[in-house]
């Protein structure tokens, strides 16, 4: 019997709805949810590929989530360190954070070297901007910002794009493009209260300085879905600074997040790496302990978008592994 079910994109920060289509309780595709407010029925190919990253075959052993923590009794709290990924729900953002505290483990809150902005503008604003700069490959990376970015041009704003490369998608549609660094482009343009800044990456930390003395208004398009509700938690972290703090870290637990593709380190050099995650990728293949966890599609939660809009998500598929906050719940009791 064929179903389908209403769930959120988890492929980047805009926030899409995606319909989920099961046959017989097993996932075979996705289907566009014409009322969804954000992406009104449209999904990028990220988007439609996302129900693809479920490990059915990968089954949950109690056994090792115990050995984990008995690794973690022996450990020094102040040598443990915690990735906080925007790849998580609010829900168990909460959770994690709440162990760390209490147990005085390091946060690393890291996405491409931004951070949080407490005040940004909606979509709705950028489809209705009189003037937009860009930072960043948005129409090819965020397609459906980059589809009000479009629809602000036919309105008539004029597009100014910083960008690594000519000819891609958002040069194209500029103009007026430049390639050079980030702080050039922010140096030698004229903001002021009525233009937007769009980015979805800079070149350092330092860059976010001169973003926010701009003058303008901002919307950071973060690379996971829910960055924005992570970095309301905890403060982000430079590339730099994240990088002193893992070379510092003794054992690494990594929930939901490839960070090997992250940062350019070495990882061996860390003793013990866990990783808590729904499906295999580089992390798992160089962590001392992998515990499977449940996907999104198989968990109840929340993610809070680039614009600030928190939307709850349910489940479409049941499953045997436990969820972040249930793990987080056997650690906690099992550590007191």
């Amino acid at each position: 019997m064929f179903e389908i079910k209403h769930t959120l994109c988890p492929s980047c920060s805009v926030g899409c709805g995606i319909n989920v289509i099961l046959d017989n309780e097993e996932i075979v595709g996705t289907f566009p949810y014409k009322r969804h407010p954000i992406n009104e029925g449209k999904n990028c190919s990220n988007g439609r590929a996302s129900v693809e990253n479920v490990d059915d075959d990968f089954s949950f052993d109690l056994k090792v989530l115990n050995d984990v923590i008995g690794k973690l009794k022996s450990a020094n709290n102040e040598k443990i360190t915690v990735i906080f990924s925007g790849n998580n729900s609010n829900e168990d953002l909460e959770a994690i954070k709440s162990l760390c505290e209490s147990k005085g483990f390091n946060i690393l809150a890291y996405d491409n070297n931004l951070k949080n902005f407490e005040s940004v503008v909606s979509y709705d604003d950028v489809e209705n901007a009189s003037k937009l700069f860009v930072i960043g490959n948005i129409l090819y990376e965020n397609p459906l910002i980059g589809r009000r970015i479009v629809r602000a041009k036919e309105n008539g704003a004029k597009i100014y794009v910083n960008d690594d490369l000519e000819g891609t998608p958002t040069a194209n549609i500029s103009d007026e493009f430049t390639s050079g660094s980030v702080k050039e482009f922010l140096e030698n343009n004229d903001f002021d209260d009525e233009s937007i800044i769009i980015f979805n990456k800079v070149d350092s930390f330092e860059d976010l300085d001169l973003i926010e003395s701009a003058n303008s208004k901002l919307l950071p398009v973060y690379s996971k879905s829910n960055s924005k509700g992570a970095l309301d938690l905890v403060e982000a972290m430079s590339k730099e600074d994240a990088l002193e703090l893992l070379g510092n870290t003794e054992v690494l637990l990594v929930f939901n997040e490839d960070v090997v593709n992250e940062f350019d380190f070495d990882f061996k050099s860390i003793s013990q790496v866990i990783t808590f995650t729904p499906s295999n990728n580089d992390t798992t293949e160089i962590s001392d302990f992998v515990i499977p966890i449940k996907s999104w599609l198989e968990s109840d939660g929340s993610f809070t978008n680039a614009e600030g809009l928190t939307q709850e998500f349910s489940s479409v598929c049941e499953s045997d592994k436990m969820g972040i906050v249930e793990i987080i719940e056997k650690i906690n009791g099992e550590l007191e």
